[in-house]
């Protein structure tokens, strides 16, 4: 991969000028997820991604503009509590065992 030139990574700077992050996402797949999310719900957003080597561990910011940090964060947290309570009852009915009999009618 090669360098960036100085002028696209002004022209970068500018784009994000006045963003802030609000989430670090840990591959481009769920970045892109929560960049929809907010876009679905008005607020603007941007993904930047890390300038560090290919090999790195740097994870992918997902920003948006400062006076929309604090509503950002609370859709992000909303979802985030939304997907847990799902996978959680989905876990939970894999385990259970209803029997046949108790959904046959008897008429």
């Amino acid at each position: 991969m090669g360098k960036r030139s100085r002028k696209s990574q002004k022209a970068a700077q500018q784009n994000t000028q006045g963003f802030v992050v609000v989430v670090f996402a840990s591959d481009m797949e769920q970045a892109r997820e929560y960049e929809t999310l907010l876009k679905i719900n008005d607020i603007p957003a941007l993904i930047r991604e890390p300038e560090s080597p290919a090999g790195g561990v740097d994870e992918i910011a997902v920003m948006v503009p400062e006076d929309c940090l604090d509503e950002a964060h609370v859709i992000i947290e909303s979802q985030d509590a939304y997907d847990e309570f799902y996978d959680y009852n989905l876990d939970d009915e894999e385990e259970l065992n209803f029997d046949d009999d108790l959904f046959e009618d008897e008429y």
